[in-house]
């Protein structure tokens, strides 16, 4: 949690500003601006520079402070009757808030706050006028979709919270924040339906993020790794999401989401296997082709996970798998590649991993250059050299096709770090070796935990009533009920139940 000093302000002006100098080692974006009103009323105005809409401070602060009745009204006033005046009568600013402690103080400084002092006083008027540049409101980069709302969450806490208030307008929607990291003392939000989300799991989400005691937090993947329930997996347990339409039917869910000051990111939870297949737009869109297309992604999940390690185990192992014809076309390739199949298959994946690292690594309008180079130039010139056999291009080629295909990059890196495990497997012990691999798979994922949930859910443990919206997509009439996961205070979202629930 952020670093406090409780100590009280000074009470003279002049004291306060040392006490700034040293607290900031004479920053020289600290900007003071010191007005004398009527005869004897010190005020000095304190604010750092880039973090403030200045516009605002010299036509609102600056104008209701040198008006011509204010210097009248604070003559003859003590100082803390002054501030009082001015929070109350003078100031034309919707928020205005007392404070008098020197971490507060600082804190709302570095924050995008005017602080307004009164010599003579160690209260301080806090003037919330941040007004630093930040990106506009765009398309999501990361799920893109091909209808449905194409708004995405921005690096500014505030414009996020906003987005989702625009989608959820109930009052219930509750918003609770505090400040993360001694050092960066990031503003972490949780928002969440109070009249749907689990007391538990609000309290429990609650818990992990006080318990986090670090320097920084510059991004959500900091909070996901630390309140995480393992990290002792590869799959990911939080959801995250750059989509207000997906944080916004994730809260509606009974989830809660945790949004971070700095980044677009906001992170969900609690989450199941199943959610890192499904799409905001299976929803915008008729059942059964959002049905289809889930059966897709599961199929591009299991292409990416198990097709070069299944080509290597009946290549080495098991050639009476394989068609006569297809045997003979497949010896005839591989009569000049001087590696095993193993052998080849890792060097083909290694490369296609460095090439996609480089793709996302290198600048963008060279960007595709690089790509077509990589996949058609070198892997053309492998072939035809007799390093790599055509038909691993080929399953490399699908493997890596497939895992574009999963909505939620988490998983697909973690298919991706699998498939080497699964690879060696093959290349040791054939068919038998991925067998044990998706064995010991499946077990992990049912021993895995999201803030208490089962992760396979509700395939394991197995709820009838929920696999309406897993693996199916059935259409919205049917989908009565939220997930009975969840634990939520409203079981029911639709329908004549809800409206007896209500009642």
């Amino acid at each position: 949690m952020r670093e406090t000093h409780e100590e009280a302000l000074s009470g003279r002006l002049d004291d306060t500003y040392e006490q700034l100098k040293k607290l900031l080692g004479s920053s020289t974006d600290l900007v003071s601006k010191e007005l004398l009103l009527g005869d004897t009323t010190r005020i000095s105005i304190f604010y750092i520079d880039g973090l403030v809409d200045t516009g605002l401070l010299h036509n609102s602060i600056l104008y209701s402070l040198q008006g011509s009745r204010a210097p009248d009204m604070l003559a003859g006033l003590g100082p803390d009757a002054a501030v009082e005046l001015l929070r109350h009568r003078i100031l034309m600013a919707g928020d205005l808030t007392v404070i008098n402690k020197t971490g507060q103080f600082v804190h709302d400084l570095m924050s995008g706050s005017v602080m307004l002092v009164v010599d003579g006083t160690a209260n301080a008027l806090r003037i919330g006028l941040p007004g630093w540049e930040d990106r506009a409101v765009s398309e999501p980069s990361s799920q893109s979709v091909v209808r449905g709302p194409m708004e995405g969450f921005t690096e500014n806490l505030r414009t996020n919270t906003a987005l989702l208030r625009r989608k959820i307008k109930d009052s219930h929607l509750w918003l609770e924040t505090i400040q993360i990291g001694r050092v960066t003392q990031t503003s972490v939000s949780l928002m969440y339906l109070s009249n749907v989300a689990n007391d538990e799991l609000v309290q429990e989400v609650k818990r992990r993020l006080n318990r986090i005691d670090t320097d920084s937090i510059l991004e959500s993947g900091y909070i996901e790794e630390f309140i995480q329930d393992t990290a002792k997996t590869p799959f990911p347990t939080i959801y995250n999401s750059d989509r207000p339409d997906t944080i916004a039917a994730g809260i509606l869910e009974g989830k809660v989401a945790i949004l971070i000051d700095g980044t677009p990111f906001v992170l969900l939870a609690p989450t199941i296997f199943v959610a890192f297949f499904q799409s905001a737009e299976d929803y915008y869109q008729r059942a059964d082709i959002s049905t289809l297309l889930r059966f897709i992604r599961f199929l591009a999940f299991f292409l990416t996970l198990l097709a070069p390690a299944f080509y290597v185990a009946i290549t080495t192992y098991h050639q009476e798998m394989i068609p006569t014809n297809l045997v003979i076309s497949l010896a005839a390739q591989r009569e000049t590649v001087p590696f095993p199949a193993f052998i080849e298959a890792l060097l083909m994946e290694l490369t296609y991993e460095i090439l996609r690292e480089a793709g996302v690594r290198i600048p963008k309008n060279i960007g595709q250059a690089i790509s077509i180079v990589g996949t058609l130039v070198i892997g053309q010139a492998a072939v035809a050299a007799g390093f790599i056999s055509a038909a691993m291009v080929i399953i490399v080629s699908i493997t890596a096709i497939s895992s574009f295909v999963i909505p939620e990059a988490g998983m697909s890196i973690a298919a991706r770090i699998i498939r080497f495990a699964l690879i060696g497997l093959a290349g040791f012990i054939g068919l038998y070796g991925i067998l044990c691999g998706v064995f010991v798979i499946v077990l992990h994922l049912a021993s895995l935990r999201s803030f208490g949930i089962p992760y396979m859910s509700p395939l394991g443990p197995y709820r009838a009533e929920d696999m309406k919206d897993t693996i199916f997509r059935f259409p919205w009439p049917y989908l009565r009920t939220r997930p009975k996961e969840n634990l939520t205070k409203n079981y029911y979202r639709q329908g004549t139940a809800r409206r007896r629930e209500n009642k």
